[in-house]
């Protein structure tokens, strides 16, 4: 293997889906970067120097500021969380959900608008739904966004 790279994956592991962790305990082993899941939870993790688990407090936010603290820019961020995905951006990081989205400058702020709107529905008493379930298409998706993005890498 070529001399590892600086950039690292924080995911954000609350929500983040098992077969979606299975994909990166896989990938961090296959091109030995350091991969960190940040939970408020205690997580069990594939023993290897290449994977961490960082237990946070409990709390609104308090794993997503963790992760926006520690991260670098060219580090991947993995996590549904619209605002985490957007402070992740902002910090030069990139971002891609555990469906295969990458989130980007260009997306995000439609992305924020979106939630909050739907935030103010639910708010008022309106039923939205969820998303959809999680498939193994969706899972698909994140791998091979996963791969485009190790490829891409010095």
């Amino acid at each position: 293997m070529a001399e590892p790279s600086n950039i690292q994956i924080w995911v954000d592991a609350d929500a983040c889906p098992h077969p979606i962790k299975e994909i990166l305990f896989r990938a961090a082993k296959r091109v030995e970067i350091l991969t960190t899941f940040v939970a408020n939870q205690e997580l069990q993790i594939s023993a290897s120097p290449y994977i961490k688990a960082v237990q946070v407090r409990a709390g609104l936010d308090i794993a997503d500021n963790y992760i926006v603290e520690q991260l670098h820019s060219g580090d991947l961020v993995i996590t549904a969380d619209i605002p985490l995905a957007a402070a992740a951006i902002a910090k030069g990081a990139v971002a891609l959900n555990p469906r295969g989205e990458f989130y980007s400058a260009g997306n995000i702020r439609e992305r924020l608008s979106l939630r909050n709107f739907m935030d103010e529905l639910r708010s008022s008493g309106v039923d939205t739904g969820g998303p959809p379930a999680f498939s193994q298409r969706d899972r698909q998706n994140f791998a091979n966004q996963l791969d485009r993005f190790l490829r891409s890498l010095p």
